[in-house]
């Protein structure tokens, strides 16, 4: 088989393209999947840098789809042939990949593959954010930075479904127009704008915003806060601009009985039960029509460092592919 392989933290150039031997029968409880897409996230740049862990030598990726080749011992909920997708399996950015059953799901009839293998960790991270980090509801302004992004777009049509006004930042006019077609409100463009904070409250006659769902981190998480309304919630789900570092509590308090809240995936999928329903929704609204999936770019799997550089640059939108 043909894979990435990371054997030291640093730059994109850190990937590169190897042939390996083939993983062999799957084990206990695992599968031996073909891969046909596997999705590029900001989790795998953290994790090629050094930010968190990852075991060197490594196969990066963590997200992917593709057809099931063989199954292991005491699998039950898959068979040969079955088009399968999956999330946090470290090893994905490779031609043949095990992935433990309780990590994978099917893929129903009228999804194709590319379309599963970069949509689950995005459109369930949208569906947590929407859900759970922060229930907005009918008549709640929020604010969705890089509403462009592949998460940005998803969350945005899930909170549109529910009634709430969505202002959307973005850095260019390109990036505009897609975060309005998926239906954001009003978009404050971050590179032309010297107070962000001060146009999101502008936006809300001076009130501020019931919640901001950050993924940028860094650069974006003191003006998130200061955008906020008397016990707003600020939703930091990602740092795609850098850390955010140490926080005074007090700043809670001072901009008003504020919620800051740092969520992560993987506590939102816990259980088979739990991943099946979310997935099982974002799987149904694209079925139906009330959720479209923005496929940014397809690479080939031998220019997993292209695809890095162009998402660390936030050039992109939507979601970014690695293909065989």
């Amino acid at each position: 088989m043909h894979a990435i392989e990371i054997r030291e933290t640093g730059g994109p150039e850190v990937q590169t393209y190897v042939e390996k031997p083939d993983p062999g029968q799957p084990g206990e409880g695992q599968i031996l999947v073909a891969l046909a897409a596997a999705g590029v996230n900001f989790i795998d740049l953290y994790r090629r840098e050094g930010r968190y862990p990852l075991p060197l030598p490594s196969i990066p990726g963590e997200e992917g789809s593709g057809t099931v080749l063989a199954v292991g011992p005491g699998v039950t909920r898959f068979t040969v042939g079955d088009r399968v997708a999956w999330t946090t399996v470290l090893g994905s950015y490779a031609t043949r990949v095990l992935v433990p059953e309780e990590k994978a799901i099917l893929v129903p009839d009228g999804i194709d593959l590319a379309t599963a293998g970069g949509v689950l960790v995005q459109g369930m991270t949208a569906h947590y954010l929407a859900n759970d980090s922060y229930r907005a509801s009918e008549g709640d302004t929020v604010l969705v930075h890089a509403a462009a992004g592949g998460v940005g777009l998803l969350l945005t049509q899930m909170l549109k479904r529910r009634g709430v006004r969505v202002i959307g930042t973005v850095s260019t006019e390109e990036k505009e127009r897609l975060a309005r077609a998926n239906g954001v409100d009003a978009v404050i463009r971050y590179t032309e704008t010297d107070g962000l904070a001060a146009e999101a409250r502008r936006l809300t006659d001076g009130e501020g915003m019931h919640a901001v769902y950050d993924g940028v981190g860094a650069a974006t998480f003191d003006a998130s806060l200061e955008s906020l309304r008397t016990r707003g919630t600020l939703v930091l789900y990602g740092g795609a601009s850098g850390a955010v570092p140490p926080v005074d509590v007090m700043r809670l308090l001072w901009g008003g009985s504020l919620t800051l809240t740092r969520p992560y995936l993987e506590h939102f999928r816990s259980t088979v039960e739990e991943f099946e329903w979310r997935a099982g929704e974002v799987f149904q609204g694209i079925l139906d029509g009330s959720l479209k999936a923005t496929i940014g770019g397809v690479y080939p799997l031998a220019e997993a460092y292209r695809a890095h550089t162009d998402l660390a640059s936030r050039r992109t939108t939507g979601k970014l592919l690695l293909v065989p």
